[in-house]
C-alpha cells in the first residue's frame, strides 16, 4: 500500500444520540407518546472531514466528552452515522473497548480464536499465530482459563496480542493500553514502532499527550464533536493544554470557529542535571547543589516567552516545580540558542531516582515544546530517614506515670 493511498476516508460524519429524560419504566409509560418534553437531541459528532493517509500514524485528543471514542467507534464500523459516510481499506483491527469480541464463559484459548474470526483470520491462519500471540500476551498460564475470571490488564493483554497478530493494515486503539502494567505497555509500543516502520496506518485515541508528540505524525484536537485543530502533534497539544477556551466559541448549533494559534514554536536541544561546579552527574546525595541546566531553541522568533521545570518521583509525582514567570524572571528576545539554569541549593531531597521535566512556553503562555523526562538524577538513600522530602528526624525518650 503506497503512501499516498487514504485508508481512511470520513466525509461529513454527525452522529446524533438521544438522551432520555425518563427516569423508571413506570415515566416511560405514563409519558408515551409526549413527544420531545421528554427527550433531546445530544450530537457527538458534528459534519467531521478528515481523510487519513496509508502509514500515517494519527492520535484523536481533546477533553472528556469531545467525541474522540465515537470518531473512532465509527472509523472502524461499530457505530452508524446519522448523517455522512466512513470509507476504510485493507484488514483493520481495533481495540475500543475492554474485552469487547470476547465471551465470558469461553476461555482465554478458544476467545483467540473466536476474536481472530471476527478480525478475519481463519482457523488456519490462527493456528499459525497462537503461539506467538500467547507469549506476547504473558498470560500462558490462564490461557485456558474461563476471560470471566481475568484481570483487566489480562484482558487487554490478549485483546491486544490478538490485534497486533491479524497483519492489519489500519489499527485502531482507544485509550486501553494505559490499563495494563508498565512492562506491557512498552511491549505495545514497541509493537507500535514497528507497525510504523512497516508502513501500517495507526490511530490512536489516548489522553496521554507525551504519546502523541513522541509517536504521531499528525493530530486532531476535538471539541464538543467538532475538529477544532488538525495538524502537527506539538501544535496540537499545545493547542489542547492552552485549553482554547479563548479561541473556540460554540454556536448554539453546536458549531464553533477555531482561531490558530500564533504558530510560535520551540525546541528544547538539551536537559542536564550539574553539580556546584558545573559538572554534569547522575549521582547525588541529600543536601547537594544541584543546578537543572537547559538548551532550548527558537524555530521561530520568540519575542516573549518562559520555562518551567517539575522535578517527579518514581511515582510520577511532583516533588518540586517552578517557572521563570513565578521566579518573576523576564527573558529577551529568542532568535536562535540560548541556556537556562534553575539553581537548586542544599535541596533536601530524599534517597531515589528523580526524573526532571522541562517545558517551553510562548507569548500567550501556550506550551510550545516540552522535554518530559529529559534528564534523570538519582538521591543516595539516607540513613536516618527515608522518603521524597528528608528531614533531619530525632526521637526522643521519657517514662510517664499511669493514671
Amino acid at each position: 500500500m503506497q503512501s499516498p493511498v487514504n485508508v481512511v476516508q470520513v466525509n461529513d460524519v454527525s452522529k446524533r444520540f438521544i438522551v432520555r429524560k425518563d427516569n423508571s419504566i413506570k415515566e416511560r409509560i405514563v409519558n408515551f407518546g409526549r413527544g420531545a418534553r421528554y427527550r433531546e437531541d445530544f450530537w457527538a459528532l458534528r459534519n467531521i472531514d478528515i481523510d487519513i493517509r496509508a502509514g500515517s500514524t494519527v492520535g484523536l485528543i481533546g477533553p472528556n466528552g469531545s467525541g474522540k471514542s465515537t470518531l473512532l467507534k465509527a472509523i472502524g464500523g461499530i457505530i452508524q452515522p446519522t448523517s455522512g459516510t466512513v470509507q476504510r481499506r485493507g484488514r483493520m483491527a481495533a481495540l475500543l473497548e475492554l474485552g469487547a469480541g470476547f465471551h465470558q464463559d469461553l476461555t482465554g484459548r478458544e476467545n483467540v480464536y473466536l476474536n481472530a474470526s471476527i478480525l478475519g483470520l481463519s482457523r488456519r491462519q490462527t493456528d499459525i499465530h497462537f503461539d506467538d500471540i500467547v507469549e506476547f500476551s504473558g498470560i500462558e498460564s490462564f490461557i485456558d482459563t474461563q476471560v470471566k475470571f481475568y484481570s483487566s490488564g489480562m484482558y487487554v493483554r490478549l485483546a491486544f496480542a490478538v490485534a497486533v497478530h491479524v497483519d492489519p493494515d489500519l489499527l485502531l486503539v482507544d485509550e486501553v493500553l494505559a490499563v495494563g502494567d508498565e512492562a506491557f505497555q512498552r511491549k505495545c509500543l514497541d509493537k507500535i514502532r514497528s507497525f510504523q516502520n512497516e508502513g501500517r496506518t495507526i490511530v490512536l485515541v489516548t489522553h496521554s499527550l507525551d504519546q502523541v508528540t513522541d509517536f504521531c505524525s499528525r493530530a486532531i484536537v476535538l471539541a464538543r464533536g467538532s475538529v477544532v485543530f488538525d495538524g502537527d502533534p506539538v501544535d496540537a497539544v499545545s493547542v489542547l493544554r492552552s485549553g482554547f477556551d479563548a479561541a473556540y466559541e460554540a454556536e448554539a448549533s453546536g458549531h464553533g470557529s477555531f482561531k490558530q494559534p500564533l504558530g510560535e514554536r520551540g525546541k528544547i536541544a538539551a536537559v542536564r542535571v550539574l553539580d556546584r561546579s558545573g559538572l554534569q552527574h547522575r549521582d547525588f546525595a541529600t543536601g547537594d547543589d544541584l543546578v537543572v541546566e537547559v538548551d532550548v531553541e527558537s524555530v521561530t522568533p520568540l519575542a516573549k516567552w518562559a520555562i518551567g521545570l517539575h522535578i517527579d518521583n518514581p511515582l510520577g509525582q511532583l516533588v518540586t516545580g517552578a517557572t521563570s514567570n513565578s521566579l518573576e524572571a523576564q527573558f529577551p528576545r529568542l532568535d536562535g540558542c540560548a541556556r537556562v539554569r534553575f539553581d537548586l541549593p542544599k535541596a533536601n531531597f530524599g534517597g531515589g531516582e528523580y526524573g526532571v521535566t522541562v517545558a517551553m512556553f510562548g507569548s500567550e503562555d501556550q506550551e510550545i515544546a516540552r522535554s518530559t523526562d529529559g534528564a534523570f538524577f538519582s538521591i543516595a538513600q539516607h540513613s536516618r530517614s527515608w522518603g521524597p522530602l528528608y528531614t533531619d528526624v530525632s526521637v526522643g525518650f521519657e517514662t510517664i506515670a499511669r493514671s
